[in-house]
């Protein structure tokens, strides 16, 4: 980190900007979870076809992380942001005038691609201008803003949708892209500067990115925050079919319902800021595991005969507190990676979207008429990921790093 730059910048400016450009996962993906359907009706094909659209996206989104997370320690944080923010830009202009579905999966491939840049940047520029203390209050400010895009794009989306259809979702997803754009271009600094870029060749960024892999301190963490996540993602891709087909409400209410379900990560984000001047970050993700872990078991019991009232309770629940569980685990797996910073954070975004994927791919295949699939998926993250960080705590996977993460600074 370079703490001379650190009171340069207002850490508001970049709390909006860097929350703006992590958006593309949401933006990308719920602005047009209602009009899946009319997708697979334009193109005549299955709905389960149209849903893979999600599970590419989440792909491209793992995959292009690790493709960044070498550019980014190479070349600086701004100019690989720019090239693939304008990749993202381009690909959802062109999703308007795709001419069927296979071209539609594969621009949303591109449209990943060039999203997770903001995504995989925004922490490595808060790894470099923040300690360890203050990573987690800026990751739970950034996760504030974050927390806006559920709530907003469902119900931005779900009104283009109906007043004109769902290639217009695409419009302003790419609108959306060229505000980011002049924003990172006028608003966002480089926090790398020339002298603290690493020149490697590509032996050592794999051995680079076996090391971090290896590493215990950043791979359990990475891992907990990534494998317990993906039940937000089996929530996305399974949604649409549980409310729509399996409870029967339309699409207006559907929109309605998540956006619903979303508002409670926005409260859980400026909660967690509240929590992070007392409670370690260890000890607010285990709490929120168990919470959210708790609320999915509710879930799986009441799968089979509840009324969507009764289950909408326990789900709101386990997704508020997500926020949580990803500030804590990201800024726990960030502190302690000198001088690769973009690589750990490719490493962290290629574990959170490639269980993602997983997650997605199995929720869109997995169906019995019920919404137990969705419940027993969520479960079964949070259970996975809850064993991945009680194992490591008990290992001594955690708190190693604090003194070498807070001697990184004092170099830096």
């Amino acid at each position: 980190m370079h703490n001379q730059h650190r009171s340069a910048f207002p850490v508001i400016r970049l709390s909006i900007i860097l929350g703006a450009l992590s958006m593309f996962a949401p933006v990308g993906t719920d602005m047009y979870l209602a009009g899946v359907g009319s997708i697979a009706e334009s193109f005549r094909t299955d709905i389960s076809k149209a849903q893979l659209t999600f599970s590419v996206y989440f792909f491209g989104l793992a995959v292009g992380q690790v493709l960044y997370g070498p550019l980014v320690d190479r070349f600086g944080r701004k100019r690989p942001l720019l090239i693939g923010v304008a990749v993202f830009v381009v690909s959802s202009f062109l999703i308007v005038v795709a001419p069927s579905i296979e071209t539609v999966i594969a621009l949303r491939l591109f449209q990943a691609l060039g999203g997770c840049s903001g995504m995989i940047i925004g922490r490595a520029v808060v790894r470099d201008l923040f300690d360890f203390r203050q990573s987690a209050k800026v990751y739970a400010m950034l996760g504030v803003v974050q927390g806006l895009a559920p709530i907003l794009a469902p119900v931005l989306g779900a009104f283009i949708l109906v007043r004109w259809g769902w290639r217009e979702t695409f419009v302003c997803m790419g609108v959306f892209g060229v505000a980011c754009l002049a924003a990172s271009v006028w608003g966002l600094p480089e926090s790398l500067p020339p002298e603290a870029r690493r020149k490697v060749n590509m032996s050592q960024i794999i051995r680079d990115y076996w090391e971090m892999l290896c590493y215990r301190p950043f791979i359990i963490p990475a891992l907990a925050g990534a494998v317990a996540g993906s039940f937000l993602f089996a929530y996305i891709s399974a949604s649409p079919y549980v409310f729509m087909n399996v409870f029967g409400v339309s699409k207006a209410q559907y929109t309605m319902i998540f956006a619903s379900n979303t508002v409670g990560t926005f409260i859980a984000a400026q909660l967690n800021n509240l929590l992070a001047r007392k409670y370690s970050p260890g000890w607010m993700i285990t709490r929120a595991m168990v919470f959210a872990l708790v609320s999915c078991g509710a879930l799986v019991m009441l799968s089979g005969q509840a009324s969507m009232f009764l289950y909408m309770i326990p789900l709101w629940l386990a997704i508020a507190a997500l926020p949580v569980i990803f500030a804590n685990s990201v800024a726990i797996a960030m502190r302690d990676c000198c001088g690769k910073a973009g690589v750990a954070s490719a490493l962290f975004g290629l574990l959170q979207f490639g269980f993602a994927s997983l997650a997605s791919g199995l929720a869109s295949v997995w169906r019995d008429g019920t919404p137990a699939p969705m419940s027993w998926i969520m479960l079964g993250a949070l259970s996975l990921g809850l064993a991945i960080h009680l194992a490591g705590t008990r290992l001594g996977g955690y708190e190693p790093a604090i003194e070498k993460a807070e001697a990184c600074s004092r170099v830096e």
